[in-house]
């Protein structure tokens, strides 16, 4: 019971920080900057799947990250990236690469703006270091993601021919889907995992930041469920509000939800390293009354 309390105060805390530092408003530019960086991320995957000689694992690696999406966000969006990078010539991917990889880059800046508000701590790093270390981390995901689409392309390969010579495995055949799944899952952990360490400023430790992490997961996986539920029934009024734009605004509006989400576990990873702090400080005021106190008994 004393647990659940604890737990419930945390969440609470952490939801009213969320509210004072204006997460609403950070997480509709984290929501806006995604939803702009995410296309010239994929010129950027394209770009480098040209050099490693097949461009279609650009669009594999799409669909691998839209698959944790609701399929009433992620279809629309898919196919758009898809005649994106299908239209996508030698020298776009060459010559507007370099604006892509700026653009790209925004959304993982709006990422670092959010979480030092949500940790409570102050940028002192240099801006051109920052967008330069933003520029990095937009390469090593596409290639990251790249890497990860050659082995999800390869495993329907490797899962025949394993078949072919030991036929005793046919029964086991869903084995490539859980081969996507985990992939999946990894592409939503990892990258929680690295700009909850490493994008804000200062230093946190793991278990500093793993509250926070499997919070988001969790409300991800529950909001992404009702969200789909909801598009599903509700789908065409965005249909009469928004008519073209009905795509679009409806993943913006689950990016909205996603990043408001994701701004809340860094402001209850602070709440509780902040309770922490205010329990050890709590026990060593103890300690040092008691030492006190036994200091005074043994003077008389």
């Amino acid at each position: 019971m004393r647990l659940l309390k604890k737990t419930y105060r945390a969440a609470m805390d952490a939801f009213w920080q969320f509210n004072a530092d204006d997460g609403w408003a950070i997480a509709s530019h984290i929501a806006l900057s995604s939803l702009m960086a995410m296309f010239p991320f994929f010129l950027v995957l394209t770009a480098l799947a040209g050099v490693f000689g097949s461009q279609y694992l650009a669009d594999e690696a799409a669909n691998l990250l839209l698959e944790a999406w609701p399929e009433e966000v992620a279809g629309p969006i898919s196919r758009e990236i898809h005649n994106v990078l299908m239209g996508a010539h030698g020298q776009v991917l060459t010559v507007g690469v370099v604006l892509a990889l700026y653009f790209a880059s925004s959304g993982i800046e709006s990422l670092r703006i959010g979480l030092n508000r949500a940790y409570l701590v102050a940028e002192t790093r240099s801006m051109w270091l920052l967008r330069l270390e933003s520029i990095g981390y937009v390469i090593l995901a596409a290639i990251g993601m790249l890497a990860l689409s050659f082995l999800v392309l390869l495993a329907p390969l490797i899962w025949a021919t394993l078949v072919r010579k030991f036929p005793a495995l046919e029964p086991f055949r869903d084995v490539v889907t859980l081969v996507r799944l985990t992939v999946a899952s990894v592409l939503l952990i990892v990258p929680l995992i690295v700009v909850h360490k490493w994008l804000p400023a200062g230093r946190r430790s793991w278990r500093e930041i793993m509250p926070g992490i499997l919070a988001t997961l969790i409300l991800w996986l529950v909001c992404g469920m009702v969200f789909g539920r909801y598009l599903a029934d509700f789908a065409f009024t965005y249909s009469i509000y928004y008519a073209g734009l009905a795509s679009p605004m409806i993943a913006l509006v689950f990016l909205y939800i996603t990043a408001s989400i994701f701004l809340y576990g860094g402001n209850l990873n602070a709440i509780i390293a902040k309770l922490r702090a205010e329990k050890k400080a709590a026990k060593q005021r103890a300690n040092a009354a008691k030492t006190a106190a036994g200091a005074e008994c043994g003077r008389d």
